[in-house]
């Protein structure tokens, strides 16, 4: 799964924690769901554990989630041999419902019905092994149904997809994956945690002092003392979305994964790149998604929904919502709390 399947391009990172070392410790970098993973905890002993648990629910998540493994438990929906209600586990039918009301708060805009438009444009793999160009893509009516379409049975635990209805999760389930992993780490090893998959960072537990630094950038592998303004969260997550890193050509036609349902193609460009910080990573990147999709309407809506943003245009122009601070005020130490 390549950052949560067809997924929003994460573009925030830890940055590089400071002094006083034990406030921060870094406990591994590794491949995970078609993009990087790295986890940091406040409690130095909690390390191994901690990693032990991360890794468990990555491996949950892809084999329940990913779009891009033919033995996945969510590529089994929608097949036109299968048919009627199916039964699906704990983990698939929550990751469902939250892909579900991500569509619902956002009317419709992040929708997880759009995977058959994803392979269409050539999103069909993990991304490392999405060919840069290719032949012309003929854009044949590929109508995405919407998330009504798929429906749930709370009380049987079962999901009903219409045949040939491709579901990608990719703005929820790795977002889900770092909630549910920080979570789980600080309830279990009573320690702070930062979790980032690709990007989506969720927190948990007791923050360091001045909060968990958080660069920002349009690629999340960029290097922890790189370029760009670093914020500081104390709980919840931050999420960015982008469609400067996942995007390649078909016929010489630029293309990206980030899918408007409205015309089931990629969604025009207007911000490069937008971050968000909420509640949880869940929520975050549901809304940078949203944004993205939305252009030139997405500052109004994340300022009516009170979420703190940085959304940067295609030249590079910056525009903060939400109490997010303007880049002239981010701070530069690492760990400085920003106001």
């Amino acid at each position: 799964m390549s950052g949560a399947g067809g997924v929003t391009v994460p573009a925030a990172k830890p940055a590089a924690p400071g002094s006083p070392a034990r406030e921060v410790h870094h406990v591994s970098t590794f491949a995970a769901l078609g993009t990087t993973a790295v986890l940091f905890v406040t409690k130095g002993d909690s390390g191994p554990e901690a990693l032990r648990i991360l890794t468990s629910w990555v491996s949950d998540v892809d084999a329940a989630c990913s779009r891009f493994r033919a033995d996945s438990e969510i590529m089994s929906l929608g097949r036109p041999q299968r048919g009627g209600p199916q039964a699906v586990s704990r983990l698939l039918f929550e990751a469902l419902e939250v892909g579900l009301r991500a569509a619902e708060l956002t009317g419709g805009i992040v929708d997880p019905t759009v995977g058959a438009a994803m392979q269409l444009i050539g999103y069909d793999r993990d991304f490392p092994l999405v060919p840069s160009d290719g032949p012309a893509v003929t854009f044949k009516a590929v109508s995405v149904p919407g998330w009504k379409a798929v429906r749930l049975d709370y009380g049987r635990r079962t999901v009903e997809v219409p045949p040939g209805v491709v579901i990608d999760l990719g703005a929820t389930a790795k977002a889900l994956c770092a909630d549910r992993a920080a979570r789980a780490i600080a309830e279990e090893l009573e320690t702070g945690v930062l979790v980032s998959l690709g990007g989506d960072i969720s927190v948990a537990g007791p923050s360091p002092e001045a909060g968990w630094p958080i660069r920002i950038a349009d690629d999340h592998a960029a290097p922890l003392d790189g370029d760009g303004p670093v914020v500081s969260i104390l709980s919840g997550g931050l999420a960015t979305s982008s469609t400067t890193v996942r995007a390649w050509r078909r016929g010489g036609v630029g293309m990206h994964h980030l899918i408007d349902p409205a015309t089931s193609l990629p969604a025009q460009e207007y911000w490069r790149t937008v971050s968000v910080a909420a509640g949880s990573c869940v929520d975050a990147n549901t809304a940078s998604t949203a944004c993205i999709v939305m252009g030139s309407r997405a500052a109004d809506w994340l300022a009516r929904s009170l979420l703190p943003g940085r959304l940067v245009r295609l030249d590079g122009s910056v525009e903060t919502v939400g109490g997010w601070p303007p880049d002239c005020q981010a701070v530069s130490d690492p760990q400085a709390v920003a106001s």
